[in-house]
């Protein structure tokens, strides 16, 4: 009789190899050989498709947008503000806020500020928890 972990066994292969050696090659698939079919008039279908668009074909114009180039992506300009100096945390995230609201920081940005002063809070507040372990650490020490 075959135990469960003789039976697990037997069905295992090693980390890394096929489980099916012998299966079907990469590239052999349906897909793959339509692909390959039309990859030598995929020019000429592009260049028929900017014809269409700029005679005002509006489906050829957003297929051309949609599938042939990138999704464009917002770029934030770089900007410096200045946030108070030895200033608690909450006035450092006022000073944030106010700049949002007169269009210095754009909201994205102010978001990511807001992020990491809470980030920055919660940093400093295990600093001083550790600080204050370590001090009820000697003073229990110092009473042995």
């Amino acid at each position: 009789m075959i135990t469960t972990t003789e039976k697990k066994k037997r069905g295992r292969w090693k980390s890394g190899e096929s489980g099916n050696p012998k299966g079907r090659k990469p590239g052999t698939g349906e897909v793959a050989k339509l692909r390959a079919s039309i990859a030598k008039d995929v020019p000429d279908i592009i260049k028929q498709l900017v014809i269409k668009a700029k005679e005002g074909d509006a489906q050829a114009a957003r297929l051309l947008l949609e599938r042939v180039l990138p999704p464009m992506k917002p770029i934030e300009q770089h900007v410096e503000i200045n946030l108070p100096e030895n200033a608690d945390l909450s006035t450092q995230g006022q000073a944030i806020f106010q700049a949002i609201g007169t269009g210095t920081l754009t909201p994205s940005q102010g978001n990511a500020l807001l992020t990491s002063l809470g980030t920055l809070a919660r940093v400093i507040e295990l600093d001083e928890l550790e600080k204050r372990l370590t001090a009820l650490e000697d003073a229990n020490e110092s009473k042995k």
